[in-house]
């Protein structure tokens, strides 16, 4: 980890926050509890116990591994239905391969994003390829839901394929970080995803005793995520470390901090950086669907019943 890097950080934009920036504080740090999904692949649950009114527009992430797979244990997920948010399935190591009912899909690996905005509905499904499955090997990566405002969540559905090398990097003042805009603005710099509802997505690498500062959108919330290692977070410098997320208050500028001391097989601090503009209004969520009511949750799953979110595509392995 992670697989889209360069050599030298300082031959990037680097990225100041103003000197008058108002510095957002730190209100809370989660721990993220495992668990299992789809066909019983592990996941870190990154938001749960966290109060929905600090992580709207996301609804939910998974961090799934990091594991180490043997030969013929490689699991994902079967065809299963999905209605008003989009799904973004970032890949740090691995492969995995997505298609959808809509006519979506390809292969993601190293540093890849899959962005599917699943609008009116469909069906998906996410799987090893059939040569990881029987060599096994490591398994890492990100997903994300993030809510639609209720004007789009039956649009059409899209899909994203977002290479690795497409990503925008940029490194902090001094170029103790590295970082990958996946989407949205960054100082003015902008990455590849294409989303409705107004966000930033950012893995940035943060270096042993580094800092970083970045300026941040005073009407986007801010929330970072540990994938690994150990650091700090806020003026505060409240203490976070793997499978911890923080959420910060009001501000226009955006800290994290990586400790003098990382692991062994972690050596630098990796951290997801999420901000999004808050929807504000009412949301209904039952298992794949997200919706404005209970109502639009019931017609959600009479239509997936009787086959108005798509089919299985018959060529579908």
């Amino acid at each position: 980890m992670p697989a889209v890097t360069v050599e030298n950080p300082l031959t990037l934009p680097r990225v100041t926050a103003a000197a008058d920036a108002v510095a957002r504080p730190v209100l809370a740090v989660s721990t993220a509890p495992g668990g299992f999904e789809g066909e019983g692949f592990p996941v870190r649950r990154a938001f749960a116990g966290i109060n929905y009114q600090h992580l709207d527009p996301f609804i939910m992430m998974d961090q799934m591994g990091e594991v180490e797979y043997a030969p013929g244990e490689p699991k994902g997920t079967p065809w299963h239905p999905h209605r008003g948010f989009e799904t973004v399935t970032y890949l740090i190591d691995g492969t995995f391969i997505h298609q959808d009912s809509n006519g979506g899909g390809g292969t993601i690996r190293n540093g890849d994003t899959q962005w599917m905005t699943a609008g009116s509905g469909l069906l998906h499904i996410e799987a090893p390829p059939e040569s990881l499955v029987m060599s096994g090997g490591l398994f890492h990566g990100l997903q994300l839901w993030v809510n639609l405002p209720a004007a789009d969540k039956m649009m059409d559905p899209r899909y994203q394929d977002i290479r690795g090398g497409q990503v925008q990097l940029l490194t902090s003042h001094d170029g103790g970080a590295l970082l990958r805009v996946i989407a949205g603005s960054l100082d003015g710099h902008e990455g590849p995803g294409v989303t409705h509802t107004p966000i930033t997505m950012i893995h940035a690498t943060v270096r042993p005793g580094a800092e970083v500062t970045l300026p941040w959108r005073e009407d986007f919330n801010g929330l970072a995520y540990v994938l690994a290692g150990r650091g700090a977070a806020g003026p505060d410098r409240r203490p976070v470390h793997m499978g911890q997320t923080a959420v910060f208050g009001a501000g226009s500028s955006l800290t994290v901090r990586a400790d003098e001391s990382q692991d062994s097989n972690t050596p630098d601090l990796e951290v997801v950086l999420l901000g999004g503009r808050p929807i504000r209004e009412p949301m209904a969520h039952y298992g794949p669907f997200v919706m404005n009511s209970h109502a639009e949750l019931k017609r959600a799953f009479e239509d997936f019943q009787s086959g108005r979110l798509g089919t299985v595509p018959a060529d579908a392995a």
